[in-house]
């Protein structure tokens, strides 16, 4: 008698935790597919809550067992060599700088064995620009960072900070890019 009650103390505890968890996944499970997208690999990317459609990962969550490359700062190529050291010519302007920066990004994942897909978490540093009062161009790093991320070819969004700093290595240089890249062994 008392092994059946045991037996059924354990099912009826089993069928509460399924019944909890089940309530507890329900909601955002029932919210939106796209509430949480899984990749084949495990890397799972939760977008921005409200329908936002602005295109960076609320967070992104790795397994434990996943590949983490914590990719160094890259800054730009200068776009003119030719142009005066330092100067907007020289660099370009912040969407050129960027354009540069992703596109070396790129380039240097692809040596590692990785794409722009396997990126996580994105650190953007942004210097002012002068021919916006000192303040960094959001707009002219965003028409850059979509080229590359939230795109038909590659829709995986990175979570990412853009912030805006006093100065970077070279003057006339206003964009840095660090980058953590993830992949399943």
């Amino acid at each position: 008698m008392k092994s059946k009650q045991r037996n059924i103390g354990r099912n009826m505890l089993g069928m509460a935790v399924a019944l909890a968890a089940a309530l507890w996944m329900a909601p955002g499970a029932a919210a939106d597919d796209a509430a949480a997208t899984a990749a084949a690999d495990g890397i799972e990317r939760h977008p921005l809550g409200g329908g936002s459609t602005f295109p960076i990962a609320r967070a992104v969550e790795t397994p434990a067992h996943a590949r983490l490359i914590h990719h160094s700062g890259m800054v730009p190529q200068p776009m003119n060599p030719d142009a005066a050291a330092g100067s907007r010519a020289y660099w370009g302007d912040t969407e050129a700088q960027t354009m540069s920066v992703l596109t070396r990004l790129q380039d240097s994942l692809a040596e590692l064995g990785l794409g722009m897909g396997d990126v996580v978490k994105l650190t953007v540093f942004l210097v002012g620009d002068p021919e916006l009062d000192g303040k960094m161009d959001f707009a002219g790093m965003m028409r850059a960072y979509t080229q590359f991320f939230g795109t038909e070819a590659q829709p995986r969004l990175p979570a990412r900070s853009a912030v805006q700093v006093a100065g970077l290595v070279a003057d006339g240089m206003w964009v840095e890019i660090e980058a953590v890249a993830a992949t399943m062994p």
